[in-house]
């Protein structure tokens, strides 16, 4: 069975099957380890037992009820000896209500017989890809320091190739990208791995100031140049002294104050306000922007040859929904950073169904907005684990009449709450896709024919999707 490509390596994911009837543990395992992974096989729970003190395993698949020790034993003994390892429980009709007991207990997951392989290799997928995202954190972490950058994607490994290549040099670094995609930490990272790290990395954000006081702020001004101005005060540029100038959000510049930029790249020389002569100085500079410069030079919003000054070399960053690979990683950095700020020694952490909502979420805010997000779920959480509730998703309208309503039941609830579940990730995903339903089944881990059927379920329709 072939697969398309992935952004990993699922060599690195080590599974191991137990099941006591041969033709389902084979096929199994032929089906895990078409995705690439290390596939291991026992039939019993006991030899099971024996592979797990011998190898390293990240994933295990038992059957519920075996011969000798049974499968929700078996979970209790991993569970207890392995915490990290995660369990996924195969079952018959007859067990759903066991299994789903055994998902109280530590199990991560259940499938029944005759099991739907999309379904069983969606979630191999899933799993790899959270267990990569957390060894690239702690990997980012030991690497970056303060500044921790997540690239688990193809992009921001590139971009963060690109920074390596670029850092050393004294070039102008123009950062493109929306707001809260990280641009400034891009830009902390470009320094820190220049030849100036040693000297000072001076921000300032452009849209926060208008041209007077952006220009007192960056050029300095002498004593009596203006109401308030009591003693000389040297700018940013001369402040910096050799470091690095990152000009956030240049775009906000007016046309004359351009003009002013324009005139320190080209002869790196300044004039503080009520000064008589230019003062040299020495600054490597990184400028970012929301905005695409290039269209708003065609329409002489910004200057063309302020423009060629400041793209010398140019990255964008993609957005977070572009990149949906890198949130389980950066959910736990911040979660991590959260936990020590907050809650002192007390461990938390994200249920599976949380990272599946935030995996899914539309994310305006981008990363600014993820980091926000798990704050709150940390000071919402009254316990050890973060359940999609404390996320502060369900104040959508269509969820939160199931939380309120007193007169709904528990099963009426536990449907609606599907229902709108349902709701909101078929249309969130068909807007990723632009109404492509086989693009979208495939992100879903669906096949076409189940995601259509939840379509007409809903009464969704592609055409509505397209019109928003």
């Amino acid at each position: 069975m072939s697969q398309e490509p992935t952004p990993y390596d699922f060599e690195e994911l080590h599974v191991l099957v137990v099941d006591d009837q041969d033709d389902i543990r084979r096929g199994l395992g032929q089906l895990i380890g078409s995705l690439g992974c290390h596939v291991e096989m026992n039939a019993s729970a006991e030899e099971a037992l024996i592979s797990l003190e011998r190898k390293d395993i990240d994933l295990v698949f038992t059957d519920l009820k075996m011969g000798g020790m049974s499968g929700d034993i078996l979970l209790q003994k991993i569970k207890k000896k392995w915490p990290d390892i995660e369990v996924v429980l195969i079952t018959g009709h007859g067990t759903i209500e066991l299994a789903v007991s055994c998902l109280h207990n530590g199990a991560s997951h259940f499938i029944t017989k005759p099991f739907d392989n999309q379904e069983i290799l969606a979630y191999v997928k899933r799993a790899g890809y959270e267990l990569f995202s957390r060894r690239q954190t702690q990997a980012n972490l030991a690497r970056y320091q303060s500044h921790s950058i997540i690239a688990v994607d193809p992009r921001m490994k590139e971009i963060l190739g690109l920074v390596e290549q670029i850092a050393p040099s004294i070039l102008p670094v123009l950062i493109e990208g929306a707001s809260g995609t990280g641009k400034e930490l891009v830009a902390h990272e470009i320094h820190n791995q220049s030849a100036i790290r040693d000297k000072q990395f001076l921000a300032i954000n452009c849209i926060a100031l208008p041209d007077t006081l952006l220009e007192s702020e960056l050029f300095g001004y002498k004593k009596g140049a203006f109401t308030g101005a009591h003693k000389d005060t040297k700018g940013l540029f001369e402040q910096v002294d050799g470091g690095t100038i990152f000009l956030d959000e240049v775009a906000s510049m007016s046309l004359p104050f351009q003009g002013k930029l324009l005139r320190v790249l080209q002869e790196k020389v300044i004039r503080p306000l009520g000064a008589n002569a230019d003062v040299p100085v020495n600054f490597r500079l990184i400028a970012s922007s929301n905005r695409n410069l290039e269209e708003m030079v065609s329409r002489q919003e910004f200057r063309e040859d302020l423009f060629y000054r400041l793209k010398v070399v140019t990255t964008k960053l993609p957005t977070l929904n572009e990149r949906p690979e890198c949130i389980p990683a950066l959910a736990e950095y911040f979660l991590n950073r959260a936990a020590q700020e907050l809650l002192e020694e007390q461990q938390v952490s994200l249920a599976p169904a949380t990272v599946d909502m935030l995996i899914q979420h539309e994310w305006k805010g981008n990363v600014r907005e993820l980091e926000n997000t798990i704050y709150r779920a940390v000071i919402m959480c009254k316990g050890n684990e973060i359940l999609p509730p404390h996320l502060g998703f369900l104040d959508d309208p269509a969820l939160v009449p199931v939380f309120t309503e007193k007169t709904t039941t528990y099963e009426e609830g536990k449907q609606k709450t599907i229902e709108a579940f349902q709701r909101r990730f078929i249309q969130t995903t068909l807007q990723r896709t632009h109404g492509n339903i086989s693009r979208a089944a495939e992100l879903a881990g669906l096949t076409r024919a189940a995601f259509q059927r939840i379509m007409r379920k809903l009464d969704i329709t592609r055409e509505a999707i397209q019109t928003k």
